[in-house]
């Protein structure tokens, strides 16, 4: 089955978080190597949407979270089969204090 990615709002702010932060701490390029690099991670669950892990952290949710690791950041999502879409809900820096990953959004 063939899923579509969808991404949360919040999850599009804290990739283009992660862009200026590259980019002024770093280079464009740099930032632009990033940002395209967790995009294509996420592409991958159109076809293998179960490749993640289930997410501890949030394991009281009525949804079911899963991630997938890039580099320091967890790519935070959820699988809706009924409708057709993987959503990405979050992209969080690891080297952050792990309780940050339960805050609402």
């Amino acid at each position: 089955m063939k899923l579509k990615v969808i991404w949360s709002d919040f999850a599009e702010k804290q990739l283009d978080e992660i862009y200026e932060y590259y980019l002024t701490k770093i280079s464009v390029i740099t930032a632009k190597k990033i940002a395209r690099s967790i995009l294509s991670q996420t592409e991958v669950l159109k076809d293998n949407p179960y490749l993640g892990q289930k997410e501890n952290l949030l394991i009281n949710r009525k949804i079911e979270y899963r991630y997938l690791v890039y580099t320091n950041y967890k790519i935070i999502y959820s699988i809706d089969e009924q409708n057709g879409f993987v959503k990405i809900a979050d992209i969080f820096d690891s080297r952050q204090n792990p309780v940050k990953i339960t805050r609402r959004k």
